[in-house]
C-alpha cells in the first residue's frame, strides 16, 4: 500500500515568528521524524531542547546567531535556497540551545529519537555534498547535508534542485521494508519550496502493481509525508523546484529499491541537463 500525506503551510503574517508547519510522528503515524519549518522575526530568540531528540536546523532563509550548551555559531546568511548552499547545526539529545535571528530568519527543524549521543557541528556550505543525478529531462542537483556517513544516530538529510519540467526521484524507488543491504525501512519528509507563486509540481505515489495509485499537486510550503510505496516527482514547465528530504529509520543507509519496470533508465542515462547545477557549490 502506498500511503502519504500532504500538509500545507499555515498562512499568516509574512513577519512575525510563527511555527509555519509542524509535524510530529504522532500526526504522521510513524516511529521517528518529527518536524517543523520556523519563522523567527528579526531580532527575536527561539529557545528549544532537543529533549531527548537529535536534531539538525536547516538554515532556509535569513541569518542567525545560534547558541548551545559549549557552543556558538552563525548561520548565514541565505536570501533564499535557490541562491545558495545551505548552513546547518547538528545538535545531539540533551541540548539547549537560542537561535537569535538577526534578519527575518527561517529555518527546517528536523529531529529524530537518538540511542547515542555525537557531538555537536556546525555544518558549513563547503561541508555539504555536490552530486548531479540522472540524465536528460531526469536530471537533478543533490546536495547532501546529514549523509548516511555524518556521525548521527538516525537523521539523514538533503536538498534536491530539480529543473523545471524534470523528473526527480526517478527511477521510482521505495523504501519500506528492511531488506538490507539493498533496501531499508525509513520514513521520509518531502519540504517544497518554488520560487514563483504559481509554480508547483507533482508527486506520483503508487504501491507495487500500481496499487493503490494517487498523484498530488504540491505548492511553495507543502510538506508530503512518505510512509511507504514509490513516490517520483515531475517539476511543472516553467518553474524550477526544491524540495527537503529528512529520512530516519532503523539503520543508517538510504538504500531502496527501483520499481522494476522502470529500473534499467539507470545504466542508460542521456547526457545531464546542461541547467544543472541550478546553484553552484561553494569553493572548496
Amino acid at each position: 500500500m502506498a500511503r502519504a500525506v500532504k500538509l500545507r503551510s499555515r498562512p499568516g503574517s509574512a513577519d512575525g515568528s510563527r511555527a509555519l508547519i509542524g509535524i510530529t510522528p504522532q500526526q504522521a503515524g510513524w516511529r521517528y521524524i518529527r518536524f517543523a519549518v520556523r519563522q523567527v522575526a528579526a531580532g527575536d530568540v527561539w529557545r528549544g531542547s532537543t529533549s531527548a531528540d537529535e536534531l539538525c536546523i536547516v538554515l532556509l532563509e535569513g541569518r542567525s546567531d545560534v547558541s548551545w550548551d559549549g557552543g556558538r555559531a552563525e548561520l548565514g546568511p541565505r536570501k533564499d535556497v535557490f541562491s545558495a548552499y545551505p548552513h546547518a547545526l547538528y545538535l545531539p539529545q540533551g541540548t539547549r540551545f537560542a537561535l537569535q535571528a538577526l534578519e527575518r530568519t527561517v529555518v527546517a527543524d528536523c529531529r529524530a529519537p537518538a540511542r547515542a549521543t555525537h557531538p555537536a557541528r556546525v555544518i558549513r556550505p563547503e561541508h555539504c555534498g555536490f552530486e548531479i543525478r540522472g540524465g536528460g529531462n531526469a536530471t537533478r542537483q543533490i546536495v547532501d547535508i546529514v549523509p548516511p556517513a555524518f556521525p548521527a544516530d538516525r537523521l539523514m538529510i538533503c536538498e534536491v534542485f530539480t529543473p523545471s519540467g524534470n523528473w526527480s526521484s526517478y527511477p521510482p524507488h521505495k523504501h519500506d521494508k528492511d531488506l538490507p543491504p539493498g533496501e531499508v525501512d525509513l520514513e521520509e519528509i518531502y519540504y517544497y519550496r518554488f520560487a514563483d507563486a504559481h509554480a508547483y509540481g507533482i508527486q506520483r505515489l503508487y504501491g507495487p502493481g500500481d496499487r493503490h495509485d494517487r498523484a498530488v499537486t504540491v505548492r511553495h510550503g507543502d510538506v508530503v509525508l512518505v510512509r511507504d510505496g514509490y513516490h517520483p516527482f515531475v517539476a511543472a514547465h516553467g518553474y524550477d523546484a526544491y524540495y527537503l528530504n529528512v529520512l530516519a529509520g532503523t539503520r543508517r543507509s538510504m538504500a531502496a529499491s527501483d520499481d522494476p519496470r522502470y529500473a534499467g533508465f539507470r545504466a542508460r542515462w542521456p547526457a545531464p541537463d546542461p541547467r544543472v547545477p541550478l546553484v553552484k557549490p561553494p569553493a572548496q
